[in-house]
């Protein structure tokens, strides 16, 4: 045989080897004792595990040495889209998406696997947070409200079940939830009056197991479009809900409008619920408490707590017991102007004198929030709840013309600024800040080695001294970053991934180096 022509069949035959050790393997994982104790070489939830934290164990990349860090690869989906995802990292295999997308590609070399396209459809693609993985399967919801089940071997469809009805005005972004047996869902539709809700499905069959409703029947609103998080021990997941509609006017809802803008526990076998939070009563500014439920074991006040913390989209940082609910602390970590206090419970009292009118009412934080879908870090070692964060103005207007249907009223940004923020959760107090410019939208991973991973608003993917928030490294990406940082250990090596734009990049030390 010509040299030439056997050294291309052997360089062949070997990548079609590695293509097919990967997809053998991804077909087997990850199970329940994975989804409970995940390894280093592993990402196999959307925050990492089940406590929200996205924290990671692994320490070879250092303060000391994080300068060094370089480009391992970069993954160009060739879609014209904004990554939103966090990727799932099973047996070597990335998973991540944008909207009626999926892609599986080889962790350590960046090489493509398969790509699944969805069907055209008349959802709204406003973007996709990733999927869900659970014994060799990879679940995808689509735009138009569809679960999608796909062998995580080829990507090749094994059912799909409708979940959301499209017609009526919903859509679908969010990573399913694996817990147990329950691939647990939730929906997006606050431009209409819809009902929020979750809903549980067999991973085997896509037969539906339960459905919980997040408001009472003459209430609308509470949608439940971002992935939660899950206690083992007491056999509850966390979950935060949406503003309740219509969004800019109360004419219609007065009262507190429970159980929207809420941190909610529900027994995940039943979807019944155990106990609501409300950390936006009676909201009128667009102010989801979507945002992660993070679970934390430790001392709060020199007592032992199982706790639940969230950084609210409407400025506010609380933390509960997540056995019942209780307060423990509720305290501004942004710009807020739109409160009295705090009533009995630790819930921010709405001033009405800053709902929407009709000659306009400056607010603080504007519609976008002191936060929003990004994730925060919490890092146990210094006790640090990490968030992106915005310092932020809106003008609201609201009026009888508006009417009582969708977002009945109109909001204009005036004036914002990102930062990064280390909240003390003990106390509730700001520990340091790094300025980002104007916008925030990237996550927040923390490492045992004392690095914070995020992104500023030019672009800059960063990692600072979680410590101090110091810079340490910075690499241009040359688009806007709008994931969340994951990171795992492969051969020996750190790998730390962050989507920007279309493309994911794979930042490693150099082979060779000092990892010490």
């Amino acid at each position: 045989m010509n040299p030439l022509k056997m050294r291309g069949n052997l360089a062949r035959f070997a990548l079609i080897l590695a293509f097919s050790s990967a997809g053998m393997a991804a077909a087997q994982a990850p199970d329940n004792a994975a989804l409970l104790k995940p390894g280093p070489d592993s990402w196999p939830l959307y925050h990492g595990d089940y406590t929200g934290q996205r924290h990671t164990r692994l320490a070879q990349i250092t303060p000391q040495n994080v300068k060094g860090l370089t480009l391992a690869w970069a993954f160009q989906t060739g879609i014209q889209g904004e990554l939103k995802s966090s990727p799932l990292l099973i047996d070597g295999v990335l998973y991540f998406t944008l909207p009626d997308h999926v892609w599986a590609i080889d962790a350590r070399s960046g090489h493509l696997l398969w790509h699944y396209t969805y069907p055209p459809n008349k959802g709204l693609h406003i973007g996709q947070r990733g999927v869900g993985a659970y014994k060799g399967a990879i679940y995808f919801l689509s735009p138009d409200g569809h679960l999608v089940c796909l062998d995580a071997k080829t990507g090749t469809v094994k059912w799909n079940v409708e979940v959301a009805d499209v017609s009526k005005g919903y859509w679908t972004t969010m990573s399913p939830f694996v817990v147990k047996n329950h691939v647990i869902i939730g929906v997006s539709g606050d431009f209409d009056n819809l009902h929020g809700y979750l809903k549980s499905f067999d991973p085997e069959t896509g037969k539906q197991q339960w459905q919980w409703d997040s408001t009472p029947p003459n209430l609308t609103g509470g949608m439940t479009w971002m992935t939660g998080t899950y206690d083992p021990e007491l056999n509850l997941i966390y979950w935060g809900t949406g503003n309740p509609t219509p969004v800019l006017t109360a004419a219609t809802r007065p009262g507190d409008d429970p159980h929207t803008c809420s941190i909610v526990a529900l027994n995940p076998d039943t979807g019944e619920l155990t106990w609501a939070f409300q950390v936006s009563p009676h909201d009128t500014h667009d102010w989801d408490a979507a945002e992660v439920p993070v679970l934390v074991d430790g001392t709060f006040k020199g007592q032992p707590r199982k706790m639940v913390m969230q950084a609210s989209r409407n400025g506010y940082f609380v933390v509960l017991d997540r056995t019942n609910g209780k307060n423990l602390l509720t305290v501004p970590y942004s710009a807020v102007n739109w409160s009295l206090g705090l009533d009995k419970d630790g819930r921010p009292i709405p001033n009405p004198a800053k709902e929407p009118a009709p000659d306009g009412r400056l607010i603080a934080p504007d519609e976008g929030g002191a936060t929003n879908y990004r994730s925060p870090s919490f890092d146990p070692k210094t006790g640090l709840f990490i968030v992106s964060a915005r310092d932020a103005y809106s003008i609201y207007f609201s009026k009888p013309a508006d009417g009582t249907y969708g977002w009945s009223g109109a909001d204009y940004g005036v004036w914002g600024k990102g930062a990064i923020k280390a909240i003390d959760y003990q106390t509730g107090k700001i520990r340091w800040t790094h300025e980002i410019g104007r916008g925030a939208s990237t996550g927040v991973l923390t490492t045992a080695s004392g690095l914070t991973f995020t992104g500023d608003s030019l672009g800059n993917a960063l990692a600072l001294d979680t410590a101090t928030g110091k810079t340490l490294w910075h690499a241009q990406t040359g688009s806007g970053i709008a994931t969340s940082p994951i990171s795992y250990e492969l051969d020996g090596r750190q790998y730390v991934i962050i989507g920007s734009g279309g493309v994911q990049f794979a930042w490693v030390l150099p082979e060779g180096s000092n990892t010490k």
